[in-house]
């Protein structure tokens, strides 16, 4: 594991010869979260590269050539060499209720090998997610970083171990406590190779952007899916950068054209 030594962030970017640095990492879930951060110190981000070694045999349902329930459309997006899929199956339009489903490829046939009840948007889905809007945005995006405010478990992918950065984009709530115990960003309107809560937004921010899969609190979120907290130590822990796996997320009506 490497170490980095960074400083934590402050809230508003800052102008640096000219070009706009974001210095500022809050914006989690595609919403301004609350909490406060400390300017100026020191502290240590724990970066780990991923865990070694080759993705192991697995058992599993298989089921075709094909993701289950994904159009013509949205498989037209899923890159030829993509080994790993995770697939968000949501409710209805306008429901924050979905099934994630794990599926990873077998020579050239997928198989389901596990899945989990979740939940994205409060307000469901949108092919035009604006920041703030309640919906998740409908798409197949890549996954390749990921972090939280607890110790890398395992993961595959490049994590960032922060939790004083995790932490102050915390609600208070009680509920989101440990929300941002393992995150997965979503590569939505953001850099990759990059922490999950990095401020970039090559969009523009009012696409939204920090739309993690991330520790399930039991309702809809602001823009993200989450899982519970087994599930998000299996995709940590299976997902692999050399697979290049990818999120294909949405209702199931969009999902299927």
């Amino acid at each position: 594991m490497r170490m980095l030594t960074v400083t934590p962030s402050c809230r508003r970017p800052v102008r640096r010869g000219g070009v706009r640095h974001a210095i500022a990492a809050a914006l989690a879930c595609g919403v301004l979260l609350a909490g406060a951060t400390a300017c100026g110190q020191g502290a240590q981000r724990k970066i780990s590269v991923g865990a070694p070694g080759a993705a192991s045999a697995y058992p599993g349902q298989a089921v075709g050539r094909r993701l289950p329930g994904v159009g013509e459309r949205m498989w037209s997006q899923v890159p030829a060499g993509t080994g790993q899929a995770v697939v968000v199956y949501g409710e209805r339009p306008d429901s924050p209720d979905s099934l994630v489903v794990l599926y990873q490829k077998r020579d050239a046939t997928w198989v389901r090998t596990a899945s989990w009840p979740a939940h994205n948007g409060r307000l469901g889905w949108t092919e035009d997610h604006r920041i703030d809007d309640a919906r998740s945005p409908v798409g197949v995006f890549t996954l390749t970083d990921a972090g939280g405010t607890l110790a890398d478990p395992g993961s595959r992918l490049r994590y960032w171990h922060d939790d004083h950065a995790y932490a102050t984009m915390l609600q208070p709530e009680q509920a989101h406590a440990h929300d941002f115990d393992y995150v997965i960003a979503i590569d939505y309107n953001r850099l990759r190779g990059v922490p999950p809560f990095d401020w970039s937004r090559p969009e523009g921010v009012e696409r939204g952007g920090g739309i993690w899969l991330h520790s399930d609190h039991g309702d809809g979120t602001s823009a993200c899916v989450t899982v519970p907290e087994a599930g998000m130590k299996t995709l940590l822990r299976t997902l692999d950068p050399a697979r290049q796996p990818v999120v294909v997320m949405g209702d199931r009506e969009r999902l299927e054209s």
